[in-house]
């Protein structure tokens, strides 16, 4: 019963969806198990590039079911869009099904997205506002729709008055907002979306179940990040679910000794998007090129994102929260043109060397980096497939990240196109 998870080690943006791509080919199935449109993956083939957000990243391999979990949050308005967008390139999408347990963003989780980042001002949270906190909300106040609720109008309407009633009261009495109506909700949803996602409709965690006992290669794919899950990131400054490698058992209904696989994604410097603290962060040239050599922009926002040095203190904790077995180093090749590298390899908190992440949000706060250097190799990588074929101080960065966070490094990322990966 071989069960993979790929995860990331960072806050996100670390290219998982270039592993899950290059692993899916291996695999039977591939399955979402958290997270919503908020987390973008791109996928490049070629001279093609796909960007998926709800859609396992496993799609692109006609063979292999791709299936979206309980655990995720769905809104079913961006999910029919993004299948058009890929048969439109030529992409079927019939190997994609969705779980009935999975809850659905409704118009009034946007809107109170919206609503409550703005009403935040300076402490805003900086999330996508797509609606995904408010759903996972509502699923933790029981008073959640799910996807199954499409195939019974009767209940999904009935549920539908009861939340709407509070809703319509916090829009209309906090933010001066009316509320969408049930009859425009139920239309929509009713009348448009159930009639297109009730083929897709399936039980999820029997489907997973009888893959992994049938002995299939099942591929669990995280969204965002280890430092952006709900009880073990940078709180507040989280996603609403937990994306780490326990995030699997909840999010897809399979216990964790099915699991003998954990890979992390981890990029070869750091970035962030959003609010929240970032201890490696750079305001310099030498971060400004890592963002436009590495094209750090929101696949859904387009928001910049934040460069820094890589944080080995990071990635220890996250081999710690994910028992990882291994990571994926990716974007080796945005180092090349840098004469010195820096690492962080602990953290300096009031005149203390701390070499393990601090449980206090102050402490992280003011934590001042420790770092070590490594010298570039200032040569292009790109058509590099072997280890050895790679600079040997790109080798020796890549086997000093491994070796100080106390993981092996699997493969390592020189390029954007699938191809362009070195298998250690």
């Amino acid at each position: 019963m071989p069960a993979t998870v790929v995860l990331g080690t960072q806050w996100g943006d670390e290219g998982k969806g270039k592993l899950t791509d290059i692993l899916a080919g291996e695999m039977d199935m591939v399955v979402r198990y958290q997270g919503g449109h908020n987390a973008g993956h791109t996928l490049v083939v070629g001279e093609r590039t796909f960007a998926v957000r709800l859609v396992p990243s496993g799609i692109l391999h006609p063979e292999v079911r791709n299936v979206i979990g309980n655990g995720v949050v769905v809104d079913p308005t961006i999910l029919l869009g993004e299948l058009a967008t890929l048969e439109a390139q030529g992409i079927a999408t019939d190997n994609l099904v969705v779980s009935g347990n999975a809850h659905l963003i409704l118009p009034y989780h946007r809107e109170m997205d919206v609503l409550f980042e703005r009403h935040l001002g300076k402490a805003k949270l900086g999330t996508t506002k797509g609606g995904i906190g408010p759903a996972y909300a509502d699923k933790a106040l029981r008073v959640g729709l799910r996807v199954q609720d499409l195939l019974d109008p009767k209940i999904f309407r009935e549920k539908l008055e009861v939340v709407l009633a509070n809703k319509a009261a916090i829009l209309a009495k906090v933010y001066n907002r009316l509320a969408p109506t049930a009859d425009e909700i139920c239309d929509l949803y009713l009348g448009e979306i159930a009639p297109a996602l009730e083929p897709r409709i399936v039980d999820s965690v029997n489907l997973v179940h009888e893959a992994l006992e049938a002995g299939q290669d099942v591929m669990f794919e995280g969204a965002q990040a280890t430092f952006l899950d709900l009880d073990h990131g940078t709180y507040p400054f989280v996603t609403s679910s937990n994306p780490v490698a326990g995030g699997v058992c909840a999010g897809a209904g399979i216990g964790p000794r099915h699991v003998d696989r954990v890979i992390g994604v981890t990029k070869a410097y750091l970035t962030r998007v959003g609010s929240g603290p970032f201890p490696t962060e750079l305001f310099d040239e030498v971060g400004d090129g890592l963002i436009d050599r590495g094209h750090e922009f929101g696949t859904n926002t387009g928001r910049r994102r934040r460069a820094g040095w890589f944080d080995l203190v990071m990635l220890r904790h996250a081999v710690r929260l994910n028992s990882l077995t291994d990571i994926f180093v990716t974007k080796l090749d945005i180092l090349s043109p840098l004469e010195t590298i820096k690492v962080c390899v602990a953290y300096d908190v009031d005149g203390t060397r701390v070499e393990h992440m601090p449980y206090h949000q102050s402490d992280l706060h003011k934590a001042v980096p420790v770092y070590e250097e490594l010298p570039g190799w200032g040569t292009d990588i790109g058509d590099a497939r072997t280890l050895a074929e790679l600079p040997a101080a790109a080798r020796d960065y890549v086997l000093f990240l491994g070796e100080r966070a106390g993981v092996a490094v699997s493969y390592v990322g020189v390029g954007p196109e699938r191809l362009q990966t070195v298998a250690l």
